[in-house]
């Protein structure tokens, strides 16, 4: 592949015409890209879990200059059954009848102890947050993606998603295995015009990032909006062909 993502450029109209839902769209990394991509001429599915936080997204996509109108999409993942990613899924094919573009994005911490002292419980919902939920919107949306003409999935990984490091617990395993199951979705589809790919944002000035590391000077990391030529990359058609792999946003 001759493109670094990393310092990807692009026309201003990239993304015209392309209908994206973007998981953890409230804050951090999710929200920058959904404000990015509906400039870019995405027709944007905003979703998270606050209300109040969406509402607000929606309000600044509608004030930009020619961006199509965003849609909102409200589910809080720890408690989403079965039912729910469904009735998600047939309001996006009554809406929009496809999916070209699906990024993974929401994500919980959890507490970063040992494994010896990590809660069974709190494990069992970073991996279900990060994991199972994973899961159900790509299966789910398998079909609607498979209406497009250029389909494309991005997970959410990390750094130590791929070496393992002490007192990550739950969320570096969770990273592991979203690694395996974008890598496991690509090797399935290989004959067919969808892709799917990681991204690791690396050390980026969110909310999380400050969870994990209280003590860090954020002024020296960078903001969400400086790391996303590789998402508009893996989201526009110049990615063709690419899936399989893992970038590094930074």
């Amino acid at each position: 592949m001759s493109i670094d993502p990393r310092s990807y450029t692009y026309p201003d109209d990239i993304l015209r015409d392309r209908i994206i839902l973007i998981t953890g769209s409230s804050d951090g990394i999710g929200k920058a890209l959904a404000l990015h991509a509906a400039t870019l001429g995405a027709q944007v599915i905003l979703h998270g879990r606050s209300v109040q936080k969406l509402e607000k997204l929606y309000d600044t996509i509608e004030e930009i200059e020619g961006a199509p109108r965003p849609s909102i999409a409200v589910m809080d993942l720890e408690s989403a059954n079965a039912d729910s990613y469904t009735t998600l899924a047939q309001s996006i094919e009554s809406e929009f009848g496809r999916l070209d573009g699906l990024v993974l994005n929401a994500s919980v911490l959890g507490e970063r102890y040992s494994i010896e002292q990590y809660d069974a419980v709190l494990w069992q919902k970073v991996m279900h947050v990060n994991v199972t939920s994973v899961f159900a919107m790509t299966q789910v949306f398998l079909p609607l993606l498979q209406k497009s003409d250029d389909p494309s999935v991005i997970y959410t990984s990390s750094g130590v998603g791929r070496t393992g490091k002490a007192f990550w617990g739950a969320y570096a395993v969770s990273k592991f295995a979203t690694e395996g199951l974008s890598q496991v979705l690509a090797d399935e589809h290989r004959h067919s015009k969808l892709r799917s790919n990681c991204i690791n944002p690396g050390a980026t000035r969110t909310n999380m990032r400050l969870a994990a590391y209280p003590a860090e000077d954020r002024d020296l990391l960078k903001r969400p909006e400086e790391i996303l030529a590789p998402y508009v990359y893996l989201l526009g058609p110049d990615s063709k062909g690419v899936t399989g792999e893992s970038f590094d946003a930074q």
